[in-house]
């Protein structure tokens, strides 16, 4: 017995501490940033996209010597920005870098003015979307890179307008046209990229199309909402031809590059809620790489096949670069595998029916937090039967738990006769110890699951439920939630079974108080399920206890 109950003490401190292992990332996060390289700049400030040769693909074997580091800043005027209904872009002119993104219907903070911003040219990070052309005619070369032109500085997607075309300019030395127009669309986050290349020198003309993300080991500027639990993933993400969903942390991209050859996938950066994606044309293969420069860099891209033009010939080199929420049903469309990047960890084929259900609900109810509600009822209602046979389980064992105390004193000194006693005593009355601890540990994996959804889903970041919960990604302000979820948890406590042991009942007296400490700091959205399911357990098992008991009487 003494086993049985220290198994389920073990298991109730493990889910805890499972749930509250990342203590020391709650605010840790505000680490100092790792240190950029001495060309890290300012935002807005003039520097080459491409700090050094190692952060350009080479192919057949070539080397590229050191680029320049910098530009005359007195005669930079290179950025270009480009505004629509959910997106603002900045884009350097030189190498045609998309340098900062902004979503515009996502806030950086609730109640201020101020999109989030996850691309970015900062003295607090680097994390830019980069493309161009390597090879025998490339315009990413040793001297440096291409200094594209454009007919304006600002671009606005107007009142009517669903489409929004931005063309750069270049001629290189031989008479080569090189058009780089981005495409964008009304309420799209897919920004359409086309090279259009129109060879009007005399000879033939040879390059290779590479696209690349390009992020330090800054914090992730959206973990923190996600409280002390679990850590949400950032790093590099891909699919390969042996894994539609492959994920690499920042931590281990030096010890585990990445090589491959790939038909029609993608290279991503993942963070918590966002993601950035280049996504290579249908039918193409690509080589696939990962990279971490010297001076602390994390690369990915694809490089694409070998293009040659002919005198008088022109070419189209198409590309996609999404930048935006992790929305499943938006990634999904846009290809096979990106919507993995919304990652539910190894219980995900529990995970994801969950999220499918809470999204059904709140389509219907229009409101995320009534919706976690009646989730958790849904999930109670599926283990109605099974959390059942717990609590008569635990009902039938707090009756006979003064038989069970009477047996430990009169075999205080013989624990064989007192094990004895007690399996005698659970033949008699009909009582299975393990009939409290089993249902439960059977509908842990739906609990962590439910968990992981609530932590993943971008639809829950900034959205209201009543009162002073305006933000369900957050904690609770005012800690509220956190102290009904104690009190709930202390009152079900009392319908459980008292140990005998009174170490063990000084344990369970002190759960409510650490469990309540731990979710202080909680995603609202999270001690919101936490506080239904405890209540509805308690109705369930007060009622279940008071039939048994009844029962108990009338014999």
């Amino acid at each position: 017995m003494d086993l049985i109950r220290y198994s389920l003490i073990g298991a109730i401190v493990l889910v805890g501490l499972v749930i509250a292992r990342e203590w020391p990332a709650f605010k840790a996060e505000h680490t100092p940033i790792a240190q950029l390289s001495s060309q890290a700049i300012a935002s807005n400030t003039p520097a080459l996209a491409i700090e050094s040769s190692e952060e350009i693909p080479t192919i057949a074997g070539e080397g590229l010597e050191t680029i320049p580091a910098t530009i005359d800043k007195a005669s930079y005027s290179g950025l270009i920005s480009i505004t629509t209904d959910v997106l603002n872009l900045t884009i350097d002119t030189i190498g045609g870098d998309i340098v900062e993104a902004s979503l515009t219907k996502y806030l950086a903070t609730l109640g201020e003015d101020d999109p989030f911003i996850i691309l970015e040219r900062s003295a607090q990070r680097t994390y830019i979307a980069q493309s161009g052309l390597i090879g025998p005619n490339g315009t990413d070369t040793s001297a440096g890179r291409p200094r594209f032109s454009s007919a304006k500085q600002s671009y606005v997607m107007q009142d009517g307008e669903d489409t929004l075309v931005v063309d750069l300019l270049f001629t290189d030395s031989e008479g080569t046209q090189i058009t780089k127009r981005f495409s964008l669309q009304r309420g799209n986050y897919l920004v359409n990229q086309d090279y259009i290349i129109n060879n009007r020198g005399v000879s033939d003309w040879q390059a290779t199309f590479y696209t690349q993300l390009k992020r330090d080991n800054s914090i992730d500027p959206g973990a923190d909402t996600s409280g002390m639990g679990m850590k949400p993933f950032l790093g590099v993400a891909t699919t390969t031809a042996d894994k539609p969903y492959k994920k690499i942390s920042f931590s281990d991209l030096a010890d585990e590059p990445l090589k491959a050859t790939v038909t029609d996938g993608w290279v991503a950066m993942v963070q918590h809620y966002f993601i950035s994606a280049w996504i290579a044309p249908k039918g193409e293969t690509n080589e696939y790489s990962t990279k971490v420069t010297s001076n602390g860099f994390n690369l990915i891209r694809y490089t694409g096949p070998a293009i040659n033009l002919a005198p008088g010939e022109t070419d189209t080199i198409n590309s996609r670069f999404y930048v935006g929420p992790k929305d499943q049903e938006i990634l999904a469309d846009i290809a096979k595998g990106l919507d993995l990047t919304v990652d539910y960890g190894f219980l995900w084929w529990i995970a994801q029916p969950l999220f499918m259900v809470l999204t059904w609900i709140q389509g219907i109810v229009g409101n995320w937090g009534f919706s976690i509600i009646l989730l958790t009822v849904c999930v109670k209602a599926a283990f109605y039967k099974l959390s059942a046979a717990s609590y008569r389980s635990m009902a039938k064992m707090r009756l006979v738990t003064p038989k069970m105390t009477a047996i430990r004193e009169r075999h205080a000194d013989d624990k064989q006769a007192q094990s004895q006693a007690m399996m005698e005593l659970y033949k008699k009355e009909k009582v299975n110890p393990l009939g409290g601890c089993l249902p439960i540990v059977i509908q842990m994996p739906v609990f962590i699951s439910l968990y992981w959804v609530l932590m993943e889903s971008v639809e829950i970041r900034h959205a209201p439920w009543l009162g002073w919960i305006q933000d369900l990604a957050s904690m609770d302000p005012y800690f509220i939630l956190p102290l009904i979820m104690g009190a709930s948890m202390f009152f079900q406590q009392r319908l459980n079974p008292t140990p005998p042991d009174p170490m063990q009942a000084k344990i369970m007296q002190w759960m409510p108080v650490a469990f309540t400490f731990f979710f202080l700091w909680f995603p609202a959205g999270l001690v919101l399920y936490w506080v239904t399911n405890n209540l509805l357990s308690i109705l369930q098992q007060w009622y279940i206890t008071r039939q048994i008991e009844q029962a108990q009487k009338t014999d």
